[in-house]
């Protein structure tokens, strides 16, 4: 059985904004992100301003560690990638979010981290030349600034994508149709289209049909879906008293 590495820590080098600590801890729990290191922040710590945008996050178990500087931050992780919008004429892997949190994922008993640079300037060549890999997004190049706490968000969205499963009220609860559900609604609408004189001229019967069959296949039904259909058109048989539809000559 496959090991999995457990998940990345954040590190925010020398963040300025109490208000972008909060709202990167915020995004990361809602991602299942909880390790969260802060290099020599500007306002120090703890900070009022982050707990303010936090939305609870430090106390829901967001944990944060106070550094003086990179290499202390960073000595426990076997793998370092360094977030930069910049070229820093660096012979390094460069990789996009998702790739990197499959890497992560993978490494087993290796314990990784993101480095993030403050809000000014970013990270320093000092910091990226620490890295292993730099993990850099597909932003627009006319305008490539993103705050910080959004760009945490972005990575954490894709850690949090790797093995994403829809919430309980978001998913189909009935299971799929079967052929013989689909085919059997299709004779069902298709018997009630032929007594209300739908299918005109006779000799294009054949591809209306086929047509019909195509457009509801592409639906994925569900066998209530099916049911509820089914139910309709009956519904619909009864209600016109089996009368024909009226056509232009």
């Amino acid at each position: 059985m496959p090991s999995f590495s457990p998940p990345p820590a954040i590190l925010l080098v020398q963040p300025q904004l109490g208000e972008n600590i909060g709202s990167a801890a915020r995004v990361m729990l809602n991602f299942g992100l909880t390790d969260l290191r802060l290099v020599a922040p500007r306002d120090g710590w703890p900070n009022p301003a982050a707990e303010t945008l936090s939305a609870g996050a430090f106390s829901q178990g967001v944990t944060v560690h106070v550094f003086e500087n990179t290499p202390d931050a960073i000595a426990d992780l076997t793998h370092v990638f360094a977030a930069t919008a910049r070229p820093r004429g660096m012979e390094k892997p460069v990789m996009g979010a998702p790739e990197a949190a499959a890497q992560i994922a993978g490494l087993g008993d290796g314990r990784a981290g993101i480095l993030f640079g403050g809000e000014s300037s970013g990270l320093s060549n000092d910091d990226v030349s620490l890295a292993d890999k730099v993990l850099t997004y597909p932003v627009n190049p006319m305008f490539s600034s993103l705050n910080l706490a959004m760009a945490v968000g972005v990575f954490a969205q894709s850690w949090g994508d790797r093995s994403h499963t829809p919430p309980a009220g978001f998913r189909t609860e009935t299971p799929p149709a079967t052929r013989a559900d689909l085919v059997g609604m299709f004779e069902h609408l298709e018997a009630e289209l032929e007594r209300a004189g739908y299918f005109f001229p006779p000799e294009k019967t054949a591809v209306m049909v086929q047509n019909l069959r195509a457009a509801f296949t592409r639906g994925h039904w569900t066998t209530q879906e099916v049911r509820t259909f089914r139910g309709a058109i009956k519904a619909l048989a009864v209600g016109r008293g089996k009368a024909r539809i009226k056509r232009d000559p």
